[in-house]
């Protein structure tokens, strides 16, 4: 017989929402296939719940205005600090916002702790994983990295409407050497490799697939 306890656990674990995170460099079309993924999935019936860390960070200006800080003044120093700031808002958004999302429901997170991979120079990643780990940040259910040629990246994101809008890559070296950077760390930790360089229809579905897949060995 199995105890009401065992009972309860099983029915969170089948009921709590799927993490799934979706991170990668600038310029990936990450956005553009959050849509397409999000629109295929509520065809499938699914529930779907769209998040950010950027618009769920409650420190957001403080955040920034660290970030801008390392620009002008790159060091290890402060890039570690940056890895705190935002290992201590994922914390945040692991007890506040992620618990209250509906049950059954799939959570799509724009950039999770993934994406430090791409974009920190000094610090590794092995250790910036450690930092969101002491401090429990959720763990997606699936992790996706998205990856194209960094040459297409880069011109992706400097033709958009903002520009480039960054304050971490300025060249197309440093694009190169942050994609192939984010592209070992997928390899090394198991990480979902989309690679966004064909048709939206071929990426959207590489990614349904996995997510249904896991969704389903779950129940």
């Amino acid at each position: 017989m199995v105890s009401s306890c065992a009972q309860t656990n099983w029915y969170r674990a089948m009921t709590r929402p799927f993490l799934v995170s979706i991170d990668g460099p600038k310029g990936t079309g990450k956005t553009t296939l959050l849509e397409a993924v999000t629109k295929a999935l509520r065809a499938a019936n699914h529930k779907v719940i769209r998040l950010s860390e950027k618009n769920s960070d409650p420190c957001r200006r403080e955040t920034m205005a660290l970030v801008n800080q390392l620009a002008r003044h790159p060091c290890r120093d402060l890039e570690l600090r940056v890895c705190e700031r935002l290992a201590e808002s994922r914390a945040w958004i692991s007890r506040q916002v992620l618990p209250a999302q509906p049950p059954g429901s799939i959570i799509l997170i724009d950039r999770w702790y993934p994406s430090d991979a791409a974009f920190r120079r000094t610090v590794p990643f092995d250790e910036i994983l450690r930092l969101n780990i002491a401090r429990n940040v959720q763990v997606p259910d699936l992790h996706v990295g998205v990856v194209t040629a960094a040459v297409t990246s880069w011109a992706r994101a400097a033709a958009r409407t903002r520009g480039l809008g960054s304050t971490v890559m300025h060249s197309l070296d440093e694009q190169v050497a942050c994609t192939e950077a984010f592209e070992r760390a997928v390899v090394e930790h198991g990480w979902v490799l989309c690679r966004n360089e064909g048709p939206i229809e071929q990426a959207t579905l590489q990614i349904v697939t996995e997510i249904s897949a896991c969704v389903d060995s779950r129940a």
